[in-house]
């Protein structure tokens, strides 16, 4: 079955499926804005990877979180331990009746959640999507144009499947302040340079400069982390760039540690690992955040924070930040920038904030 589907009863169950990656996920929340301000009595359900599950409870628009663990499940696919989860999942999906599981993703993998569910199947149709095997899981297929950005994407097919014409401006449903919390003492500047794609890292001696210039323009830099590696990176760059660290400026939501050298004119923190939510509570409250292409620079571009975007090996257009605040992406694929260029980039940033 092709084509827009009859409006959905105001009172129906709907669910969302777009598991991961973290900047997936955050380029799926205005298509969940726009179903809320279409059906402000649905009931939303979103299906998204277990690690994801913090940032997708912070859209206030979303009724129920179900998480997923299929990166975990891979991982012990032959444990009965694994298969006894799955029954659980599988269980939590089919206890009610949907009346739309549009799945964004577009994956097979997402696809067989999708034929889990009791109700209406929608996904794209064998043009609009990356994996064509997942279209036969799909009660109603939706042509919705290849070459658009990851969001509009998204936000069309949700209309399609729920009967409306997504032409709002584009909202991700996110406050700002209240995810921000408490303002800290001094403004601070969150440097991201951890990213799952080695191709798209950009090099550490870059940032040393990078978090050098931040500090000279009177702001504290963090360095968040995920894995250990990153931890060991996010050191070495504070070390190199001889911030000074462990002032407890209130950036910090962890313990408070630092890990003090240098004497630049900034303060900085390497802060403790935090959950993705509290990562979004550190990227609200900055001043502004430079990052590589990655999903936490789309959480910042979410949030409205004033951004810089670094593109070292991928193409901006269709996966690009996009949001309400000020926006400068500098790169492109094999078209690494320079530190001067992203300086350039901040101090016109900072202007337009």
């Amino acid at each position: 079955m092709w084509g827009p589907a009859k409006a959905a009863p105001s009172m129906a169950e709907i669910l969302f499926i777009k598991t991961s990656s973290l900047g997936d996920v955050v380029h799926h929340m205005p298509a969940i804005t726009d179903a809320r301000r279409h059906l402000p009595d649905a009931r939303l359900a979103w299906v998204v990877e277990e690690d994801y599950a913090p940032l997708a409870r912070l859209h206030p628009g979303v009724d129920e979180v179900i998480p997923v663990a299929t990166r975990r499940w891979r991982k012990s696919l032959l444990t009965p331990a694994t298969w006894r989860e799955i029954g659980r999942f599988r269980a939590t999906l089919r206890a009610r009746s949907f009346a739309a599981a549009i799945d964004t993703q577009g994956l097979l993998r997402t696809a067989l959640i999708a034929g889990a569910v009791r109700g209406i199947r929608h996904g794209y149709d064998r043009a609009s999507i990356r994996e064509p095997l997942a279209c036969q899981f799909y009660d109603v297929r939706h042509r919705v144009e290849w070459r658009a950005h990851a969001i509009p994407r998204n936000r069309t097919l949700c209309g399609l499947a729920l009967g409306y014409e997504a032409k709002h401006p584009l909202d991700y449903g996110l406050d700002r302040a209240a995810i921000a919390g408490t303002a800290t003492v001094r403004p601070y500047a969150v440097l991201i340079h951890a990213t799952a794609k080695p191709g798209k890292l950009w090099a550490d001696a870059h940032w040393v400069a990078v978090a050098r210039g931040v500090g000279d323009r009177g702001f504290d830099v963090v360095l968040p982390w995920g894995a250990a590696a990153e931890h060991v990176r996010s050191e070495a760059i504070a070390v190199a760039a001889g911030i000074d660290q462990g002032h407890g400026q209130g950036h910090d939501q962890g313990d408070g540690r630092g890990h003090g050298r240098g004497h630049g004119r900034g303060h900085g923190q390497v802060p403790d690992r935090r959950p993705l939510d509290a990562v979004a509570a550190l990227i609200a409250g900055a001043s502004f955040v430079i990052g590589v292409d990655t999903g936490l620079v789309h959480i910042a571009a979410a949030l409205g924070v004033p951004l810089v975007a670094i593109f070292v090996d991928s193409e901006p257009g269709l996966t690009g930040p996009m949001g309400g605040g000020p926006i400068a992406v500098v790169g492109g694929k094999r078209a690494s920038p320079d530190p001067a260029e992203v300086l350039q980039a901040l101090d016109r940033v900072i202007r337009r904030a």
